[in-house]
């Protein structure tokens, strides 16, 4: 049994205010970014989402709900209340997360679909 006190680190719920989106990347474009010459990516809307295009290739922004949280921490030294003259490190949890944005690839071939009307408008003209 040990003679000296762990105290751990202590961690603060300290929310900055901020709405944070986390995005995940395809491979294929991460490389892209990562590159020497990265290339310029436009947002774009359309009628199911918004969309990034890069050059000939576009994604779909698509969310996607998590059933397990993400919390954003950020180290930061301060003090705690049993030894308050003497700094020490601590994590403040500054966000939580419950969703993502995840990129789709999206297909330039793609249309729109067609409206055809309310589902009785068109059994009434089949009767």
């Amino acid at each position: 049994m040990s003679s000296q006190k762990e105290n751990g680190i202590p961690l603060l719920h300290a929310p900055d205010g901020v709405g944070y989106k986390l995005l995940e990347l395809p491979p294929e474009l991460l490389a892209l970014l990562e590159s020497e010459d990265p290339p310029i990516l436009t947002l774009e809307s359309s009628t199911n989402s918004a969309i990034i295009k890069s050059g000939t290739q576009s994604w779909g922004l698509r969310q996607k709900n998590t059933s397990n949280a993400l919390m954003l921490l950020k180290s930061s030294e301060g003090t705690t209340p049993a030894s308050s003259q003497i700094a020490s490190p601590s994590l403040r949890a500054i966000a939580t997360v419950h969703d993502t944005i995840e990129l789709v690839p999206e297909s330039s071939a793609k249309t729109a679909p067609v409206a055809r009307g309310k589902w009785h408008e068109r059994f009434a003209r089949g009767r």
